[in-house]
């Protein structure tokens, strides 16, 4: 670490940086950043019931987040607004923003639609959230950014997570008091990256050049990283299990309520179990960033995806028929591995565009991404109310789109390599 590292910072937080370390701080403000994602959603039956709104309605604000984090993301990335200005600073306004539209959203929203404008503006903040967050973890630790960024995604899955613990724990409550939390450590993680700042592998801004061959130079953009074939199969992989990841989410609470793990572990509750099985992702994600130290982030992606689409495959299938005990077991391996491949593709994606304008690839690659989970949760969501959990079928198609795109544009990589 560098001496100037945490310069600014009072000597208690120093101390504590430096103990905790930059990958370590920027995860968990990460953790507490994304918790701003799926704070509504914590909300689910109380809001279904007190705005007399269905399951799609519900979807529907889940997509006002994705929608404001899309528009985001493409304005960080062709606008250049992901290298034009300090990582550290885009995350920390970014943060306090999301945590402000977070607390006006349990305040004065006062139906559908006014909620629908606030968690556009939530996802529009989380835009300088969670990519932000991947482009500080290169800065600090680009030797390896498999497991780094393993940490980080487990980190927004805890964070996904976190509002149903927190509804379970304030059950008493009223919803607003659990997603004024959620703005509360948002406005926690904002400080710790603060007091972290940026890290010095990677170019400031307005370095960002490229060497025409004729001794001229032209700046980069992001098309740039498409035309890298390694690029283009991380991130196709990336497409397909981002049809299938937020919409899973999304509808985690319903498969809960609506099977007979409800009735058979009413102890636990609907938010403890909807926590466990969103939150056990983050242990995957860590499994999965250990193993990419030894067999590679590629066989990691791959596995996580393929295991995840078995697990759609069986759930729809005997979803009727499986003993409470087992259903349990497969949604929480569905949990584990639905997110284990995220932080691998991203990784996958950091290391084979160029690194001037790895924040602007990160951002588009999240911001197509987040449109494919518009649409596959307005569908499943929607399909939901009519066929109830048969709607799970809807969520293969994702994986196995994303395991062919890969092959066929790592093949396509190979061959060039090759040839070269």
């Amino acid at each position: 670490m560098t001496s100037g590292q945490f310069e600014g910072a009072t000597p208690i937080p120093s101390r504590f940086l430096r103990r905790l370390g930059p990958v370590a701080t920027i995860a968990l403000a990460q953790l507490f950043g994304t918790s701003l994602w799926f704070s509504a959603n914590s909300a689910t039956d109380t809001l279904m019931t007190s705005w007399q709104i269905s399951a799609a309605d519900i979807g529907w604000l889940t997509n006002a987040v994705q929608g404001g984090f899309i528009l985001g993301t493409m304005i960080m990335a062709l606008g250049g607004l992901a290298e034009r200005y300090r990582a550290s600073l885009i995350f920390v306004v970014s943060a306090a923003c999301g945590a402000l539209f977070n607390a006006c959203f349990a305040w004065f929203s006062e139906g559908l639609a006014s909620g629908i404008v606030f968690r556009f503006l939530v996802g529009l903040s989380l835009a300088g959230i969670y990519p932000v967050g991947m482009k500080l973890i290169v800065s600090w630790a680009p030797e390896r950014t498999g497991q780094a960024l393993a940490q980080l995604v487990a980190m927004l899955t805890l964070g996904t997570a976190l509002p149903h613990a927190l509804r379970e724990a304030g059950a008493d409550l009223p919803w607003q008091y659990v997603i004024l939390a959620s703005s509360l450590l948002a406005l926690f993680g904002a400080v710790l990256i603060h007091l972290l700042g940026d890290g010095p592998h990677l170019p400031g801004a307005g370095q960002k050049k490229q060497s025409s061959g004729t001794g001229s130079e032209r700046p980069l953009t992001v098309f740039d990283a498409f035309k890298v074939n390694r690029f283009r199969a991380a991130a196709l992989g990336y497409f397909g299990h981002m049809w299938e990841l937020y919409a899973f989410w999304t509808v985690v609470p319903l498969l809960v309520a609506n099977t007979a793990l409800i009735s058979e572990y009413s102890a636990v509750g609907l938010s403890g179990m909807a926590f466990s099985i969103i939150g056990i992702g983050a242990l995957g994600c860590l499994v999965g960033g250990f193993l990419s130290r030894r067999i590679g982030s590629a066989k990691v992606a791959v596995g996580a995806l393929a295991s995840s689409c078995v697990c759609a495959v069986v759930f729809a299938l005997f979803w009727r028929d499986l003993p409470a005990m087992w259903l349990g077991i497969l949604l929480l391996a569905w949990g584990a591995t639905v997110i284990a491949d995220s932080p691998q593709f991203s990784a996958l994606s950091a290391q084979a565009c160029p690194k001037e304008v790895v924040g602007a690839a990160l951002a588009i690659q999240n911001s197509i991404g987040f449109a494919i989970t518009v649409v596959s949760i307005a569908v499943t969501t929607a399909l939901f109310d009519r066929i109830g959990l048969d709607a799970a079928w809807l969520l293969v198609p994702g994986p196995i789109v994303g395991l062919l795109g890969f092959a066929w544009a790592s093949r396509r990589a190979s061959t060039f390599e090759t040839d070269a």
